[in-house]
């Protein structure tokens, strides 16, 4: 009877695993700030399809405004090479992608997912709480 629990333990265990989601070696780092996204400090979150850098997290937080309420935050570190000094995520100029000169890699900032280049993994996620005024970036 053991023996059927487990293999039925084992099996569920499978079932809910079905390999798509890769796990990024980015370690976790606490990070919680606020801001004000609608002020002239914040300047470049006050219109849609806006983003600004910001320092925290592993390599630097990319914050990027879709619309009116809904925020992404990402770390600037590659999922690829995150431990390369020179291996930061910039947003190109076109502000669809994200990108890392240094590996060649490409992510939607939409989720974060990878567009091109050497890694299959998606960029490291922050969470975003935004309230209409007060925009909390945390994990």
């Amino acid at each position: 009877m053991k023996k059927i629990l487990g293999l039925l333990f084992i099996g569920l265990l499978l079932a809910s695993c079905n390999g798509r989601y890769e796990h990024s070696t980015i370690p976790n780092v606490d990070l919680r700030f606020t801001i004000y996204p609608n002020s002239v400090t914040y300047s470049e979150l006050n219109h849609y399809g806006g983003y600004q850098y910001f320092t925290g997290g592993v390599a630097g937080v990319i914050v990027y405004r879709l619309d009116e309420s809904t925020f992404f935050a990402y770390d600037r570190a590659c999922p690829y090479d995150w431990e390369d000094k020179d291996s930061w995520l910039w947003v190109d100029p076109g502000g669809l992608l994200i990108v890392d000169d240094h590996c060649g890699a490409k992510f939607s900032i939409l989720d974060g997912s990878p567009v091109d280049g050497p890694t299959s993994l998606s960029l490291k996620h922050y969470k975003c709480r935004y309230d209409g005024v007060a925009l909390l970036v945390y994990n």
